[in-house]
């Protein structure tokens, strides 16, 4: 039998990314996650919080959305936060239906959160056999969570790499690492030498931009560099600024060590 390419290229990753809870040292507290659309004026914005950055998926940023009526079965987890005290008793208290991986890197501590939370995981299907002893909800192209919802199939940064959609507050995007703020505070994917495709990164941008527009798309929440908005936790106006982009030119990008 021909073993898949995907999954032999990354095979020896999936067995180190867990370790034994026996053998992880105890996190410390962290700071309390953030609003990230305060001080905007926004209708019918969702309550979205950023977690600080997790030193367990490089920094990256993970986003608490929930609910307007504060249902706990319906609120969103992107991306794990680090899984120490302050993050435990928060999303204990708010409860989280779905979390929704949106590449590799965003793993985190994903057993733990699922157990303590009782949380469906959410993953794109080429990223899934990284989570082999876990209930997962795995998907192709997209995958519809709710009304407001729905989980998008944006691969290059990774095999899996995807993008969370929530159509109120004016359309807000939860772009993982598949977009992230350039030193300006736009929107830009980011070539690295672990990007898995970078001409299908390009184009997933592309399908982004002609899926929605400057109406369906205001905010976009990436997964990581939030130091590039300079104390803000979104980029605002980000359809208008995303169409900045000159996509032939990047793609001539080489990539960052």
């Amino acid at each position: 039998m021909t073993q898949d390419p995907l999954s032999s290229e990354f095979s020896d990753a999936s067995s180190s990314l867990f370790q034994p809870s026996s053998t992880v040292q105890k996190p410390t507290s962290s700071k309390q996650p953030r609003l990230v659309l305060e001080g905007y004026t926004v209708s019918e914005p969702p309550t979205i919080f950023a977690f600080p950055p997790n030193r367990d998926t490089l920094g990256g940023t993970a986003y608490l959305m929930v609910e307007k009526d504060d249902r706990p079965h319906s609120n969103l987890l992107i991306d794990c936060p680090a899984w120490d005290e302050t993050n435990q008793n928060f999303l204990q208290t708010k409860g989280v239906r779905w979390l929704v991986i949106t590449h590799r890197g965003g793993l985190g501590n994903v057993p733990a959160i699922q157990q303590a939370l009782g949380c469906e995981v959410v993953i794109q299907e080429q990223e899934a056999y990284l989570l082999p002893n876990l209930s997962v909800t795995s998907f192709h192209q997209e995958l519809t969570l709710n009304a407001d919802s729905r989980v998008i199939w944006t691969s290059g940064h990774s095999p899996g790499s995807s993008c969370l959609y929530h159509r109120h507050g004016g359309g807000i995007l939860f772009s993982g690492r598949h977009l992230l703020p350039d030193r300006h505070g736009y929107p830009a994917p980011l070539r690295t030498a672990k990007t898995f495709h970078w001409p299908r990164q390009i184009r997933n941008v592309q399908k982004l931009l002609d899926q929605f527009t400057p109406e369906t798309l205001r905010f976009i929440c990436p997964g990581a560099s939030l130091g590039f908005l300079r104390g803000k936790q979104t980029i605002d106006q980000a359809y208008a600024k995303l169409t900045q982009l000159d996509l032939q030119t990047c793609l001539q990008t080489q990539p960052l060590l």
